[in-house]
């Protein structure tokens, strides 16, 4: 099984804190190879093409941006990544 990289884009406000908190958990969960990255540089979080933050990244690619989505979400995104 290949390590799965994540990155929370976020300039570290409380809703970026929440879903680092739950994609951690949902790794813990998951029991997966994971890198979690914090990227918090505003130009780096541009190169994404998001609006809004809080934004997360799974292997390059970005699943969710602007809201928290649910542990189950996150789970669901993961054992995609891992195939």
């Amino acid at each position: 099984m290949n390590m799965i990289t994540i990155k929370v884009l976020g300039t570290g406000c409380r809703n970026c804190k929440k879903l680092e908190e739950i994609t951690k958990r949902a790794v813990t969960n998951l029991a997966v190879d994971a890198n979690i990255v914090k990227v918090t540089d505003m130009a780096d979080i541009m190169a994404y093409d998001i609006l809004s933050t809080p934004g997360l990244v799974i292997n390059e690619h970005v699943v969710s941006s602007g809201r928290i989505p649910e542990e189950a979400e996150i789970i669901s995104w993961l054992a995609t990544a891992v195939e």
